[in-house]
């Protein structure tokens, strides 16, 4: 599995943790966040990784901001991405699957380093269930293709 990964300035810690913790299990990550604790814009972040993942180049995302919330609006900007900001496994878990969630997204003011290996370990060790799931996914893309509310 081919996984992006990205963060602003408030995930930097976070997303190596993360990375490191995701790499000694196996997985391929790649690194679309900043290196840097200067203040930036998590958008920037959040369009990489999306764009990523929306090209099929990449399995899945991970985005990491203060909150989770700024990256995952960011994300769903992006059609087909179905960006989920959590803050426990459950929620992780629950959004691959009943949600297919491509990106799923934390907050590193939110949660420390242990709560994320959790996170990511849920997302990642489930898979979408489809069935009706399917149909709530189906719904969601036909909203995206009309690209107006009605």
């Amino acid at each position: 599995m081919k996984i992006a990964i990205g963060n602003d300035h408030a995930g930097v810690d976070l997303k190596n943790a993360v990375m490191e913790h995701l790499e000694e299990a196996g997985y391929t990550i790649d690194d679309f966040g900043t290196q840097s604790t200067q203040r930036t814009h998590y958008p920037l972040f959040a369009e990489k990784v999306a764009g990523k993942v929306t090209s099929g180049e990449y399995d899945c995302g991970i985005l990491i901001c203060g909150t989770g919330v700024g990256v995952s609006i960011a994300a769903n900007k992006f059609k087909g991405i179905r960006a989920a900001a959590v803050a426990d496994a459950t929620a992780a878990r629950l959004v691959k699957q009943h949600n297919n969630a491509n990106i799923i997204c934390f907050g590193a003011r939110i949660v420390g380093e242990e709560l994320a290996y959790d996170i990511v370990d849920a997302y990642l060790g489930h898979e979408f269930e489809g069935g009706r799931h399917q149909e709530r996914i189906d719904l969601i893309t036909s909203i995206e293709e009309k690209g107006t509310c009605q």
